[in-house]
């Protein structure tokens, strides 16, 4: 039972073939749009224009790499929800014109449900109710997950995400964009309590990054009157990181307390973050809970976590494609 899986949310242009039955992955191909880092932020129509001049050429790719052709496939899914809506027509119509070209079904996934089930492509020894934890550059929201079709949002962000946090602090620094790399990558050698950073106190559940992002602004530019010391970046870079995952535990120790998980998952762009996986781990160590962070390739947006969800969400003897519709939201967007 093979699936071909889209994904065109935002700024990577992905494929994949996912085995429905064992969950294995066959091929994952991601094009990024490298490009927007001279824009500091992804720039909608040009994300729609680069989805529409990669998107034949990885799908050939990942059908070539799992060494099947089109005619193998029993089942397409594509994300249709959230993201950039020219980009995500893209991915959709192409996936609907595979589906009517071949006739099989099309199978509309939501890209923070796949986020969230992504753990899956790490273990599939996760074990339901879980503690979901969704960290990305548009994303900040825990969740209670009792199967792979029913969950509860706790909480999330009550302005910008973990990610965009990272980002535009980045910006600040001198960083191109996407910036959290450079900032963890700088951290290794940074002194974390070189600089004190508020970790916002708001609601149970809840997150709130622009109160740091002024507090850094505000630092940098009293601070330094011309360009930043480069030997004093590695300490501001993690003062900056301390003071964000500081916040993003905070919000996942209360969830586990109240809650008493069997699995802790992270996923989303931001748990591909060193500190946050160190202290994630830390919380399983000290509450004697599993805590599944997937490797690299499927912490950032990536088709394989679409397939996978279908696999566990729908079976494949429909004669028809589902209808569907294309959703938007403020994922990422240019810096002013």
């Amino acid at each position: 039972m093979l699936i071909l899986a889209i994904e065109s949310s935002c700024d990577e242009t992905s494929a994949a073939v996912i085995d429905g039955s064992t969950k294995i992955v066959k091929s994952n191909i991601v094009s990024s749009q490298l490009f927007h880092s001279q824009y500091g932020g992804v720039i909608p129509e040009l994300a729609s224009r680069a989805h529409v001049e990669a998107i034949s050429y990885v799908v050939e790719k990942a059908l070539a790499n799992a060494e099947c052709s089109l005619e193998s496939i029993d089942a397409f899914a594509v994300t249709t929800q959230p993201g950039l809506p020219g980009a995500l027509l893209v991915g959709a119509n192409f996936a609907k014109g595979l589906a009517v070209k071949t006739g099989k079904p099309v199978f509309p996934i939501n890209h923070i449900e796949a986020h969230l089930y992504s753990g899956f492509l790490e273990s599939q020894d996760i074990q339901f109710p879980f503690v979901g934890f969704v960290v990305s550059g548009g994303h900040t929201s825990l969740f209670l997950v009792e199967s792979f079709t029913q969950y509860t949002v706790l909480g999330s962000t009550r302005d910008d995400a973990a990610g965009e946090a990272f980002d535009k602090i980045a910006s600040m620094l001198g960083f191109p964009y996407p910036g959290g790399i450079y900032i963890d990558k700088l951290s290794a050698t940074g002194d974390p309590d070189a600089f004190s950073f508020p970790v916002a106190t708001v609601g149970e559940f809840q997150f709130s990054f622009s109160g740091l992002k002024t507090s850094v602004r505000n630092f940098l530019s009293k601070t330094f009157t011309q360009e930043i010391p480069e030997n004093i970046k590695p300490d501001i870079c993690a003062s900056v990181q301390n003071a964000i995952t500081e916040q993003l535990l905070k919000g996942l120790k209360q969830a586990v307390s109240v809650y008493k998980p069997k699995t802790i998952v992270i996923s989303g762009g931001v748990s591909a973050n060193s500190s946050l996986r160190a202290k994630a781990e830390q919380l399983g160590k000290q509450t004697n809970i599993p805590v599944i962070i997937p490797k690299g390739e499927y912490c950032i947006d990536n088709a394989a976590m679409i397939g996978l969800l279908a696999s566990y969400r729908y079976t494949f003897t429909s004669p028809y494609s589902i209808k569907f519709s294309v959703k938007s939201s403020s994922l990422r967007s240019p810096r002013k």
